[in-house]
């Protein structure tokens, strides 16, 4: 397992000239002429396929689901203009999120342990939109008019080479593409902190959160780690001082009281996290019982017991400890779905097939409940109908490399090898492989050879990846 590095997308970002914090952008500015919307939005794109390939993820459809839902909600009320959003959860238990130019929006798991709140999390993935809508990268690129494309490059090689474990050498590369702004960027760092700082409070406040939940952040995080020789990632490049703590507070208190601070359905989520960085599923059901033993009216804490107790196979203890959510919110997706993940941890697939269908008249729309609708086709062997389900998700979904792996395997099942080959080829490319992924083609090019529309398309996908090719090897290049 490799883990990101402190977030050095924020530090490329903030490589330039200090600015004038309180002076808003006109968006589509002069900035536009240095890199374009489009450029940043492919090299973004490009960018992901090889951090996707250098570090582990966590591919729980609900946390993805919720991540996703949260951050979308943040973008509607942002001044964010260009909404083509893709995500990545980072298997770390390290606190960080960090947004790249292009819409990448990257959240650890570390976030979920540390954020205690919805508010809190939601502070701090409003602070990185804010870098996004202000367009941080490209306006620091205008104000050092002789960065150009192949520099943003050369940051953006050098935040992979970190994240892929090069350390040292991937710093190196960033501050040598730059090294005339070493300088200055500490006091570019802090304006545009600042500056997202506070575009990202108004967009709590649109968002219908209260602002107030950053700088409470911001403090709790300040005592937490405060005599901590070696703090967290997201604070080395998001550094909090009494000032910081001050101006966000001063800002926030300008608002109404009032919005979200928190919700069950993130609690829920955290729950998950939590179990999912446990030592063992005993430790973590001794935990949620004990929070349970604090407040026995703790739904949170007892739905944490119950998956805790699926996943260490004491189905009987966890049928109980559901029983009473489910009663209280009998149509809830994420309740439901845990005593389908009994049910079929228990063999009573019927049971889970009919909990599924039920849910998904209520939610056809889900992402969640569609993934384990597949899930239970395939382990009944409906392997045709699994097959069809992940059409329709890909529609949805489409740069999922989760979904695209399943895609391949369920068509393998059912003898689509020429499929099969394309499947594997989408998602090697979005894991950062694109040899396999030409190889997979040419593989499906080979069995469709008398079908010339089919080989058509597939030839033409083939140059679509080279030139995707083309556009991480300039990135790697420095």
């Amino acid at each position: 397992m490799r883990f990101l590095r402190p977030t050095l997308l924020t530090l490329a970002c903030l490589l330039a000239l200090p600015g004038h914090a309180d002076d808003l952008p006109l968006l589509g500015d002069s900035s536009s002429a240095i890199v374009s919307p489009q450029q940043e939005y492919q090299l973004g794109r490009a960018w992901l396929a090889l951090l996707r390939s250098e570090v582990g993820q966590l591919s729980d459809p609900q946390l993805k689901d919720f991540v996703e839902t949260s951050v979308y909600r943040l973008a509607e009320t942002s001044q964010l203009e260009d909404r083509r959003l893709e995500f990545i959860l980072i298997d770390s238990k390290e606190l960080n999120a960090f947004a790249a130019p292009g819409g990448i929006v990257g959240v650890n798991g570390g976030l979920f342990l540390n954020a205690q709140t919805e508010g809190e999390y939601a502070g701090v993935l409003a602070h990185e939109l804010a870098h996004l809508s202000q367009r941080h990268f490209a306006r620091g690129m205008e104000e050092q008019s002789h960065m150009q494309v192949p520099v943003m490059a050369a940051l953006l090689a050098g935040i992979v080479m970190a994240a892929a474990g090069a350390g040292d050498a991937g710093v190196a590369t960033i501050f040598g593409s730059q090294a005339a702004a070493i300088q200055s960027q500490l006091a570019f760092s802090r304006q545009r902190e600042q500056e997202a700082d506070r575009i990202g409070i108004i967009n709590l406040q649109k968002a219908g959160y209260d602002p107030r939940n950053m700088p409470d952040m911001f403090e709790r995080l300040m005592r937490q780690y405060r005599f901590d020789a070696k703090p967290p990632e997201f604070l080395l490049t998001h550094p909090i001082t009494e000032a910081r703590i001050a101006d966000t507070r001063n800002r926030a208190e300008q608002f109404p009281p009032g919005g979200i601070e928190d919700s069950l359905r993130y609690q829920l989520m955290r729950a998950r996290v939590q179990l999912t960085y446990e030592e063992t599923p005993g430790m973590a059901a001794k935990r949620f019982r004990a929070l349970l033993d604090e407040n026995p009216k703790s739904d949170a804490a007892r739905y944490g017991l119950a998956i805790a107790q699926v996943k260490g196979g004491q189905l009987n203890e966890a049928r109980e400890n559901l029983k009473p959510l489910l009663a209280k919110a009998p149509n809830d997706i994420t309740y439901n779905l845990a005593q389908v993940d009994l049910d079929i941890t228990n063999s009573r697939l019927p049971d889970a097939q009919a909990r599924v269908d039920q849910m998904l008249r209520l939610y056809p729309d889900s992402y969640p409940l569609n993934q384990v609708r597949i899930e239970l086709l395939l382990k009944q062997n409906r392997n045709t109908e699994a097959e069809k389900g992940l059409e329709a998700l890909l529609k949805t979904r489409p740069n999922d490399p989760d979904v695209w792996n399943m895609v391949a395997d369920t068509r393998g099942l059912n003898g689509n090898i020429i499929g099969l080959h394309q499947a594997r080829a989408e998602y090697f490319a979005l894991t950062g492989d694109f040899r396999q992924a030409q190889q997979q083609l040419d593989f499906a090019k080979r069995r469709a050879n008398d079908n010339f529309q089919l080989a058509s398309r597939i030839d033409a996908r083939q140059k679509e990846l080279a030139e995707q090719e083309r556009m991480v090897k300039n990135l790697m290049k420095g």
